[in-house]
């Protein structure tokens, strides 16, 4: 593909109408706004037979987001170039504050002919199916943790507490199944905080339930049985970062694979001295959780026990002296920060750094079937 006959388009996709732009590829051509599209398919595939009467080869750019994900997945299909576009990299000029759709659209033409947008690849259909799944099972248990709350607190304002161990789970919600509360408004409200405590538990395992099988058909399910030999990465953690990355789990390099998953602290290098920052909460949230809460297991000494045994037996056997020397690296590595007096938090962090690198390798040892 020559750039000479290259016609860049620039789509800024809202929830209503698209609006887009074209840029010839001469560096000083004017950007024609091609005014407001409908978000049908259809409408898509008339402006790309107007286009293609100008130019047959077309490179579209859009704003990565949950509403132009839809044509990340169309145009590809159509032999048309398509990517997403950050928009926290996305170059601004200062003091220009024009946010309307035309000239959002104006302006991605143009930065997209001049080739400064870096491009955002958007995840395949499967991959955003599973990552959907991840994000309800974790969206349900953060409701039914608000819910035990609410439901405590409730029986505290009214002097009830449930009779032998703590509150939490179970216990309370017996013994507030067991309580009355003499206004019937009062009644009311705890039959309520009692039906959704009982709901959330079992959305959640139904999320569970439909999670296993989905990845028990899916292309990739070899390289999350490879990752479980790690130890603090179960199948949660393991299914949670490759849905999050796909393929690109073993195709980036290290560093880029750490950026991506937003391990990279932010640093501050005026002088001499290197200061670090926090963490710049860019790229998969759910990720690097569920990565972070598994770099933590590095705290305790070496060990295999029976849980990562039962995962060790079922993954490639090459992977079992990687993962034992990656515990002992990685425990020496946490103990002597820990004793230099820096904060459990960062300490973690580091190790989920490392542990987003080995992954990577792991990933590499796996045969995947077309």
């Amino acid at each position: 593909m020559h750039q000479s006959r290259r016609l860049s388009v620039g789509v800024d996709v809202p929830k209503a109408a698209m609006a887009g732009a074209d840029s010839a590829p001469a560096p000083h051509a004017a950007v024609v706004s091609l005014g407001h599209i409908g978000t049908r398919q259809g409408d898509i595939d008339q402006l790309l037979r107007r286009l293609q009467a100008t130019s047959p080869h077309l490179g579209f750019g859009y704003e990565a987001g949950p509403c132009g994900s839809w044509l990340s997945r169309s145009l590809p299909q159509k032999a048309q170039g398509c990517w997403g576009v950050a928009p926290s990299l996305s170059p601004t000029k200062p003091g220009d504050r024009g946010t309307t759709n035309r000239q959002d659209a104006s302006k991605r033409a143009r930065l997209l002919r001049a080739g400064t947008l870096p491009p955002v690849s958007g995840p395949a259909l499967e991959e955003a199916a599973l990552r959907a799944l991840c994000r309800a099972r974790a969206e349900a248990i953060r409701a039914l943790q608000t819910a035990q709350c609410r439901l405590t607190a409730f029986l505290l304002r009214h002097a009830r507490r449930a009779p032998g161990r703590p509150p939490g789970g179970r216990p309370i919600a017996e013994g507030a199944a067991r309580s009355s509360v003499p206004p019937p408004a009062q009644q009311r409200v705890l039959q309520e905080d009692l039906r959704a405590g009982t709901a959330h538990p079992a959305r959640r395992a139904r999320l569970a339930h439909e999670r296993t099988a989905h990845v028990q058909t899916w292309r990739l399910a070899p390289v999350v049985d490879a990752l479980q030999a790690l130890r603090g990465g179960p199948w949660t953690v393991a299914v949670t970062t490759v849905a999050a990355r796909g393929a690109r789990t073993w195709v980036e390099p290290p560093r880029q694979r750490m950026h991506s998953l937003g391990c990279t602290p932010a640093a501050d290098a005026p002088g001499e001295r290197r200061r670090p920052g926090g963490l710049p909460k860019t790229g998969h949230g759910h990720a690097r959780r569920a990565l972070v809460e598994g770099a933590w297991a590095s705290r305790s000494p070496a060990n295999v026990r029976w849980p990562l045994h039962l995962r060790l037996a079922k993954g490639p056997k090459a992977l079992h002296e990687s993962s034992w020397q990656a515990q002992l690296r990685w425990g020496q590595r946490s103990r002597q920060r820990r004793a230099r007096g820096h904060n459990a938090h960062p300490v973690g962090v580091a190790i989920a750094r490392k542990r987003s690198a080995l992954r990577g390798a792991m990933a590499q040892e796996v045969t995947l079937t077309p």
